[in-house]
């Protein structure tokens, strides 16, 4: 019997990661991309996705064009700053565009092109704050983009101003937490501040003629590899440089709108204006975060029935294994979990995994530990009376298990696995870390380029709120079925 279960499930994952591969392949409509770059989409004027759902920005504008001049194709992965660079330093991303600053810590992992911006760090409050200089902030809370040169600024300050730090993912929900007064200040980009700044949002820039860590953005690969890429980077630079494209397109960002990457005003300052103009993302998230659901609630469900089974195995080995592997993967945070196969993997194996299979097996292992637990549990608390009347009848250990103690065990593990549906369907947006477009990294990006972060969640919240009360109706249904 566990010998089936064994195969049953050896295929299901093969066809898991088959279907990984295949979706992440639906998702790369052009040809067969020579390179993958990874960048932060939530970082405005330089990185943000657009009203249609382009990435666009300065730093997008450049590899575009960069790549048209000089003949190659690439793949986008955008996802949080900090992983963006961490996708290269493994081998998982052949170069990374996200306004990204050198520094001497960076050249000794990266090797960079020429520099293509120059830039410098302000400090910014919330506009009308009572704070003046740096010494007010002394017991007060600072907060801080995760892998930043600001950050790194910022941090380099705390000891001699005597500010606590926080630090965030992503830009928007930074600046949010300045301008709601749950920190005090921000480090942060001059150029971008700025743009944040000019459409909305209530901030102040205090050091607007003393900027601080002055330096330049530049085009990174992992050090010693990908040196073409980074070749064919600054011939491309070079050439739009020479042209006056370079400058066509700085301006275009720094001297328009918001409004004209984002839509009409209109449509942003409503609930119904934002669902509207963004419905084909909001459609496009929640097809990808059902997609994971079904998926992972079916490969789940298998894996931790297996598991299950092993733990009320007569073979003492078979228990220790479905144990040990059951308090692994519980023990484990999912978004740990998620990071190590997507990128700590690869630079193991040396080889790519595509987000999509590192996502759905990062539910498998995690949900279906849980589901273990609580199988085991399940066939623990059918009356042992019932085994031993089997056996007594002569029927094998095997055979008792599959006729008599499975079916009535699973009867009791109904609203367990009921339960563990919703917990995979929420688990999902976990997976936004490393960057697969379900709704909560749509919502996200959203956000980044309308800041209109109340509205938005609103409205991912609700969305998640029907699809689990209809998966919940669903699952009450079936249990109503099985008694």
């Amino acid at each position: 019997m566990v010998k089936q279960q064994v195969k049953f499930v050896w295929v299901a994952l093969i066809l898991a990661l088959g279907l990984g591969f295949l979706v992440e392949a639906h998702h790369v409509q052009a040809a067969e991309p020579n390179y993958v770059i990874s960048t932060d989409a939530t970082y405005p004027p330089f990185d943000f996705q657009d009203k249609n759902g382009e990435y666009v920005g300065i730093d997008q504008d450049i590899l575009k064009e960069v790549a048209k001049r000089e003949g190659f194709t690439y793949t986008l992965k955008p996802m949080s700053f900090d992983s963006a660079a961490q996708m290269v330093a493994n081998g998982q991303a052949d170069g990374i565009i996200a306004g990204m600053a050198v520094t001497k810590e960076r050249e000794s992992v990266y090797d960079h092109s020429v520099p293509y911006y120059g830039t410098g760090v302000a400090w910014i409050v919330k506009d009308g704050s009572k704070i003046k200089s740096l010494s007010d902030l002394k017991g007060k809370t600072v907060a801080l983009k995760t892998g930043t040169a600001a950050s790194e600024y910022g941090k380099s300050l705390q000891d001699k101003y005597g500010f606590k730090v926080k630090y965030f993912s992503d830009t928007n929900t930074m600046y949010n937490d300045v301008a709601n007064g749950n920190s005090a200040a921000t480090f942060e980009d001059m150029p971008v501040i700025q743009y944040a700044i000019k459409n909305g949002l209530k901030l102040k820039v205090m050091n607007a003629n003393h900027l601080g860590n002055a330096g330049s953005y530049a085009f990174f690969v992992k050090k010693g590899q990908n040196q073409e890429l980074l070749a064919a980077f600054n011939r491309g630079f070079e050439s739009i440089k020479k042209d006056g494209t370079y400058d066509k397109i700085v301006a275009k960002y720094l001297g328009a709108k918001q409004s004209t990457f984002v839509g009409d005003a209109k449509s942003n300052d409503t609930t119904w204006g934002i669902l509207k103009s963004n419905k084909q993302a909001f459609l496009n998230g929640l097809y990808m975060t059902l997609v994971l659901t079904v998926l992972a609630i079916i490969l789940a469900s298998a894996w931790g029935i297996l598991l299950g089974i092993m733990g009320v195995s007569q073979n003492r080995l078979v228990r220790g294994l479905s144990t040990g592997i059951i308090y692994i993967f519980r023990g484990l945070p999912l978004m740990v979990l998620a990071f190590f196969i997507y990128i700590g993997l690869p630079g193991v194996l040396g080889t790519k995994i595509p987000a999509f299979t590192a996502g759905l097996l990062t539910l498998i292992l995690n949900e279906g530990a849980y589901t273990g637990a609580f199988v085991r549990g399940g066939f623990e608390a059918v009356n042992r009376g019932q085994m031993e009347a089997a056996r007594s009848l002569g029927l094998p250990y095997g055979l008792s298990m599959r006729k008599v103690v499975m079916p009535q065990g699973l009867k009791i593990m109904v609203p367990s696995f009921i339960n563990q549906f919703i917990i995979t369907l929420k688990d999902t947006s976990i997976l936004s870390a490393i960057g697969i477009m379900e709704l909560t990294q749509t919502g996200t990006l959203i956000v980044a380029r309308n800041s209109q972060g109340f509205r938005v969640w609103a409205i991912v919240a609700v969305i998640y709120l029907v699809v689990i009360t209809l998966l919940t109706l669903l699952s009450n249904w079936v249990e109503k079925k099985t008694k």
